[in-house]
């Protein structure tokens, strides 16, 4: 099994330091006394983020970015740190960068490094 799956689909093993958040909303606020009151909002929300690859051939990286191009809001399945096991969610893109490595006589891209893409729960 891959780390990570998008819309159904396997890609490749990131580089090490990718970033797993878990967020928690809290709807809180101060007491008289200057104490937290406060209560969970909803389920927690998770971040994927400095999800890169170190290289990657132009095809497979256009691959993966048009995942997100056709598909905004994406299933998503990944490693959930917190229930050790694999989660399913409803998740989109923010930013995604690479840097040309290798161009052909023409100038296309062939190769790219420092593939990266952060993807950010929907919440739903």
């Amino acid at each position: 099994m891959s780390f990570i799956k998008i819309n159904g689909k396997s890609f490749p093993s990131p580089s090490p330091n990718v970033t797993l958040t878990v967020t928690t909303a809290v709807n809180a606020g101060r007491n008289a006394n200057n104490k937290v009151v406060g209560q969970k909002i909803g389920r927690d929300n998770y971040k994927i983020d400095n999800l890169t690859w170190a290289y990657l051939d132009a095809p497979t990286w256009s691959s993966i970015l048009k995942e997100f191009d056709s598909n905004f809001f994406s299933t998503v399945q990944f490693w959930d740190m917190v229930n050790n096991n694999w989660q399913t969610l409803t998740m989109y893109p923010g930013d995604r960068s690479a840097e040309v490595y290798m161009t052909d006589e023409n100038g296309k891209p062939l190769y790219y490094l420092n593939c990266k893409v952060n993807i950010i729960d929907a919440g739903w």
